[in-house]
Order: structure tokens, then sequence, then C-alpha cells
């Protein structure tokens, strides 16, 4: 573990939790079961594009059902361990199958059941408003809050630190504005 900027410039995967990270935390139960989170439109571009940049992205969450696995898909991500009560050994598990060294993962976690995820890789990262352990915990701390930018954050500088950022104007599909 060296100096921050030096080795954001080495992550090739960004592993992150769902609610307190992607989502401000709050979510609203449906009839169904299910559930309605509300999302930072400029998290999920930058998510998408640094999978269309090459980078693996991953979801580790205790979170759950239809409308979440959807949006995941929509941005592209095909790792997703949902409604994960072990997210250790779901990381453990994603780090083996994508052959990939702990220092080239950034894992942003927001509470508790992320430490351990946390402490696995070399780059832990968290949102403003992390529980005060995960924030001891991290390497970075955004300025931004969960929901409302922090996943855009990291994965901005992370690109940048690897002149990969805005290298298109392609939106989440891969369709170039006109």
């Amino acid at each position: 573990m060296g100096n921050f900027k030096e080795d954001i410039a080495r992550v090739r995967a960004f592993v992150l939790d769902v609610d307190g990270v992607m989502t401000d935390g709050g979510i609203i139960p449906t009839p169904d079961g299910d559930f309605v989170r509300r999302y930072h439109a400029q998290d999920g571009y930058a998510i998408a594009y640094a999978i269309r940049c090459g980078y693996k992205v991953c979801v580790i969450s205790g979170g759950r059902g239809d409308m979440l696995r959807r949006r995941l898909e929509m941005l592209g991500v095909t790792r997703m361990y949902l409604n994960c009560m072990n997210k250790i050994a779901a990381i453990d598990e994603f780090l083996a199958d994508s052959a990939l060294d702990p220092d080239q993962v950034i894992y942003m976690g927001d509470d508790i059941p992320d430490l351990d995820c946390m402490r696995r890789v070399g780059v832990p990262v968290c949102p403003a408003d992390a529980c005060s352990e995960v924030i001891e915990a991290s390497r970075y701390v955004s300025e931004y809050n969960g929901g409302h930018g922090a996943v855009r954050d990291i994965i901005e500088q992370t690109l940048r630190a690897q002149d990969q950022w805005c290298k298109s104007s392609e939106g989440v599909l891969g369709i170039a504005s006109r």
C-alpha cells in the first residue's frame, strides 16, 4: 500500500455495496415484496462508463429485488451478489474468478457489514455519510454522500489517474449523443 493516487492508478475493478453507497439508504417496500430505491444518474453513468472501458464492476449487497437487478443489468453489471449475507465469501469468489490481486480492487461500503470486504482489498473507500467504523477503515472518504455522487467520485478519480476518463461521450447504453 503506497500513495493513494498511485494505488488507484493500478485499480482494475470496483466492488460496490448498494444501499447507502449507490443509494441514500432509503428504501420503500412495495406490496409485491420489492423495494423502490433512488439512484444518482451520474453514479450510474460512471459505472456503465467504467464497464465500457474494460473495468470489472461487481455489486455485493444484502439488498434484493427485481428492480435492483434490472437497474444493475441496465448499467451492464454482470457480476452481482444480491441478498448476500456473507459478503467476504462473495468477494473472495469474485477475486478468484476474476484472477484479480486484491490490491487492484476498490471496495466502496458504508456500514459494518462492509468492513471485512474493505479490509480484503487494496483500496477501501466510502461515502461521506458512512458509519464511523467504515470511515476509519477507508483510505479515501468521498466528499459526497451515498446516492449523491460518491460512486461517480471514486470511479472518475480512478479513471482520471489512468487517463481513461472522458475518452468518449457515449451514454449509458453506448449511444453517442447527437
